[in-house]
């Protein structure tokens, strides 16, 4: 230390630091501290440590004589490092840039096409903007032109805006992420809105070398000489005087030496496609030169002429080329909804979604504010084809997003619209939504979920206002009603508006839905909850036993017949002051009971005491308990799942779901058996009773009856349909005592001689499965 340069004192205090950053233990002298300090503790150990040595090495007794030693010594340092400080630019190679931006930027080719387009409206933008300040111009009336040549494999694009000098040739295209339009925006000012200017980044040109091989651009501003700016593979660009074709005025030709893979880009077709896709909504007509064939007709001087007779004639084709504009369409949603027909909004559904129906209908809105956007969006009449095979087709695009009139991407979906809302058909233009470089990714943003959440809520509302005409919103619930649902289950946020809005079938609603709101108003005086079912079809699901209860009091009952009703149905809790309730799960409030109720249901639960007992140990896990109802009235025995068991149509659906994908639901089955309940005033269960304590043969056969009746009427499938059908015969045939031999492993069937014996499968599920009406 007595010999270092105060530079060469601060140098070896940093690779002590950064040493003791790599040491695997702290000094000896810390050893004792370190093995009782926490994680958070060791760097100050370490460098508690490193002062030590320093001291050492410095000869100083401590780390602050060492610490008022050094200080100057690191002034100093640092002034000898200012004063040899030199400041540089990041460099690049930019042949290694433009590679990036040219194969790496845009995912799709057919992107070029876009950026060259809107390029070339922003020139005629800039034009239009420039003649509106200038007293001494004519009105300006923009066009862009495009030239497909299939004998040269070239494809021109000519705009008769702006053009560009030669120093704008050189800065514009001859420096990377240059954009002209940026800097002639931030010319006129933050706050001028005068202009639809669409670039931003200055590398849309550069798209052009993913087809081109060579781009030629003639350009000519409105005082200067044409120009021609030339480049091969992007390497590197010449700027020369150009003897073509003189442009009038000004403007720019761009002309792309199409490489040998892209000569798909000089069909006609395929260039109509492109431009409507992309660029169908640009404000200046885009016109592509075609060749149109007419018909004139004429004398046929081969046919015979009769006397007294007009000569006959006929159609000679005559072929001949224009400048057709294929940008018919206008964007409405940039006009005001007021100024809009009704005629016009279903022009531009069919047009722009391609469709054939008439919405049944449309919101038409914009946001000004933080986030600025304009949306439409179309309800269809009709459930589209790729929807109806499946619900949530990944092909249906139901969002375009645009970005100042220029398309971007219909694959914004599930950012703009949750997947309860892929049936309706909109757009979206927004110049605050983040999007990448090329343009095709959208970045989340709390700019989009402010978007998304209008989106929404507009919905909503345009649902709201259809609710309010009973035909219309029949329909509606008809074609739509599952996605809302579907809502119900999935959007926590609106979930209380969208319960207004779904449609569910009831024992009172006849063939139409009810929704939650009018079953309330129809609930009966004393009613405490909201009651569903779940079933196969609404016959089946009305005419359960557990239901019995309820139907003598008159009570509504939801029926869930789509395994979305039911789970809309179990996630919605509480619905207003009313909880919504499963009427087939065990311990169901079907109202107040009154006393004399009360005694009868208790002296019954003591009086079938050891009934329920021998059933139970009977039907062994086949069932979890066994005990009195107080909800049947005319069958004799039902049943219900345990609090948090799944009904027979939820059993099905999950075993259907993994026979599917390969699974086995058994194991995860085992553990939900249904509760047996028993009906003590009728007459079979009295005449098993009877039997149990009176130790008659046959009482488990019986027993086992119960089990199986309640499982065919509750909607479940029987385990042992042999034994089921052998017992039923028996007691058809007259026979109380039914012969046990279907309460084994094995049911024996009789079959003429002699016996042949059936294997139930030891795996079977012990909840029963339900029938399949």
């Amino acid at each position: 230390p007595s010999r270092a340069s105060p530079r060469e004192m601060v140098l070896v205090t940093a690779a002590l630091s950064l040493l003791g950053a790599f040491m695997p233990r702290p000094h000896p002298i810390h050893v004792q501290q370190s093995r009782s300090a926490s994680a958070t503790e060791m760097p100050r150990v370490i460098a508690s440590s490193l002062s030590l040595q320093f001291c050492r090495l410095s000869g100083t007794s401590s780390p602050a004589e060492w610490s008022s030693r050094a200080r100057p010594m690191t002034a100093m340092a640092d002034a000898v490092v200012d004063a040899d400080a030199e400041t540089f630019q990041f460099e690049a190679e930019v042949s290694k840039v433009m590679d990036i931006i040219i194969n790496s930027l845009y995912s799709d080719k057919d992107i070029f096409l876009r950026e060259l387009i809107s390029n070339a409206s922003d020139a005629c933008d800039k034009k239009r903007f420039l003649s509106l300040t200038d007293e001494s111009t004519s009105a300006y009336e923009g066009r862009i032109r495009v030239l497909a040549d299939k004998e040269a494999n070239t494809l021109t694009i000519e705009d008769n805006g702006v053009g560009m000098s030669r120093t704008e040739l050189q800065n514009n295209l001859g420096r990377i992420a240059q954009s002209g339009t940026k800097k002639f925006t931030e010319a006129l000012g933050a706050s001028n809105d005068a202009t639809n200017l669409i670039g931003q980044f200055g590398v849309g040109f550069y798209s052009a070398f993913l087809v081109a091989s060579k781009v030629t651009v003639v350009s000519k501003s409105a005082d200067g000489p044409q120009l021609r700016w030339e480049s091969s593979e992007a390497n590197s660009y010449t700027i020369s005087p150009d003897t073509s074709e003189a442009m009038e005025g000004s403007g720019t030709r761009l002309i792309l030496s199409l490489k040998e893979e892209a000569d798909k880009y000089v069909q006609d077709f395929t260039l109509r496609d492109m431009l409507k896709r992309y660029s169908e909504f640009i404000s200046f007509p885009i016109q592509v030169w075609t060749e149109k064939t007419e018909y004139d007709t004429v004398p046929d001087p081969d046919a015979e002429v009769n006397e007294g007779e007009e000569p006959p004639t006929k159609s000679v084709p005559r072929t001949s080329n224009v400048w057709e504009t294929v940008n018919v369409a206008k964007p409405l949603w940039m006009r005001p909804p007021k100024e809009v027909s009704e005629e016009e909004y279903e022009e531009f559904y069919k047009t722009t979604f391609r469709a054939y129906d008439k919405p049944d209908a449309y919101v038409h809105f914009s946001l000004e504010g933080q986030v600025e956007f304009r949306a439409m969006l179309f309800l269809p009449s009709t459930v589209p084809w790729e929807l109806s095979q499946d619900m949530f087709n990944d092909k249906v695009k139901p969002v375009k997003l645009f970005v100042k009139r220029v398309f971007i991407s219909d694959s914004f979906e599930e950012q703009l619209l949750p997947r309860w809302l892929s049936f309706l058909k909109g757009m979206v233009d927004s110049e605050d939504l983040p999007l990448n470089v090329s343009r095709e990714l959208l970045q989340k943003s709390k700019v989009l979920s402010i978007i998304s959440k209008r989106l929404v809520r507009k919905s909503i509302d345009m649902f709201n206002d259809i609710a309010k005409d009973a035909e219309k919103f029949d329909k509606f619930a008809r074609n739509f009603g599952r996605y809302i649902k579907v809502g119900v289950i999935e959007d926590k946020d609106n979930k209380d508006a969208l319960l207004k809005l779904a449609t569910f079938t009831s024992t009172e609603s006849g063939d139409a839905g009810t929704t939650l709101p009018q079953y309330q108003e129809r609930m009966k005086d004393g009613q405490k909850a909201i009651y569903y079912i779940s079933g196969a079809s609404k016959a089946a699901a009305a005419s359960s036993p557990v239901l019995e209860g309820l139907r003598k009091k008159g009570y509504e009952v939801l029926v869930a017949v789509d395994q979305i009703d039911e789970i809309a149905l179990q996630g919605i809790g509480k619905f207003g002051d009313y909880d919504v309730v499963d009427a087939a799960k065990e311990n169901v409030d079907a109202g107040e009971m009154s006393e004399e109720e009360k005694e009868k249901s208790e002296a019954a639960k003591k009086t079938f005491e050891q009934t329920c007992t021998f059933i139970k140990d009977t039907l062994g896990d086949s069932v979890d308990k066994v005990e009195v109802s107080s909800r049947l009235t005319s069958s004799p025995s039902a049943l219900v799942q345990p609090q948090w068991g799944m009904s027979p149509q939820m059993q099905r659906f999950m075993k259907a779901q993994a026979a599917s994908s390969g699974g086995d639901m058994t194991g995860m089955m085992s553990g939900m058996s249904a509760n047996l309940e028993l009906n003590p005033t009728h007459a079979a269960v009295l005449k098993v009773k009877g039997m149990i304590e009176d130790s008659a043969a046959g009482a488990e056969d019986y027993a086992r009856l119960l089990y199986e009746v309640a499982a065919v009427s509750s909607g479940y499938e029987v385990q042992d349909p042999a034994g089921f059908a052998k017992r039923v015969v028996k007691l058809m045939a007259g026979d109380d005592e039914i012969s046990g031999e279907g309460t084994s492993d094995t049911a024996t069937v009789d079959s003429g001689e002699g016996a042949s014996e059936t294997p139930t499968s030891e795996n079977a599920p012990i909840v029963p499965e339900v029938i399949e009406e």
